[in-house]
């Protein structure tokens, strides 16, 4: 599909800092063209454009922020992520599922294991070293417990860099 759009959950400042500082030391530069991120959707329609900057925006007006944890490192086979739970997450992204069902890809289907990659295409020795090291850097952002996702964020995927097309913070009170 050319020029999908790619639904991500906002990073809070001090979480989304964090990670960006592991990709930086541990994602392979030449591939390293994004920020920080926990992918909802990996590919919606260029023509589901008009619909999506209508519904998220209803979504994100009702419900309050979702809540997260950091629960450890994951094994991404030839990569390494911040592994991350977050019920209220995963029900608002079967609403927005249920919405568009008929119009998902395959791997849209399928609730995601949510996550933030701070390593991947390397080596799965190289991606096994990092994990065993990593211990102590996970142990504070575990000890700190939960933390809020302010926002869904829509991108347009053009091969490299994604074009940020629109944010809906969320601002409603109803909690899932």
């Amino acid at each position: 599909m050319a020029d999908p759009f790619i639904l991500t959950a906002a990073l809070p400042t001090d979480l989304g800092a964090w990670a960006e500082g592991l990709r930086h030391a541990h994602f392979p530069v030449e591939r390293n063209h994004l920020h920080a991120h926990v992918t909802l959707f990996h590919a919606f329609a260029p023509s589901l454009l008009e619909e999506l900057c209508a519904f998220l925006p209803k979504v994100a007006a009702e419900f309050a922020v979702p809540q997260g944890v950091v629960t450890g490192v994951m094994d991404l086979g030839k990569g390494t992520a911040i592994a991350l739970a977050a019920p209220q997450l995963l029900a608002l992204r079967a609403l927005i599922a249920e919405h568009f069902h008929g119009s998902l890809t395959v791997q849209d289907l399928h609730q995601p294991r949510l996550h933030i990659t701070i390593q991947n295409k390397v080596t799965k020795d190289e991606a096994r070293a990092l994990q065993a090291s990593l211990g102590p850097v996970f142990a504070p952002w575990i000890a700190k417990g939960r933390f809020t996702f302010p926002a869904l964020e829509l991108h347009r995927y053009r091969g490299g860099p994604w074009e940020r097309v629109k944010t809906c913070s969320f601002r409603g009170r109803v909690r899932l």
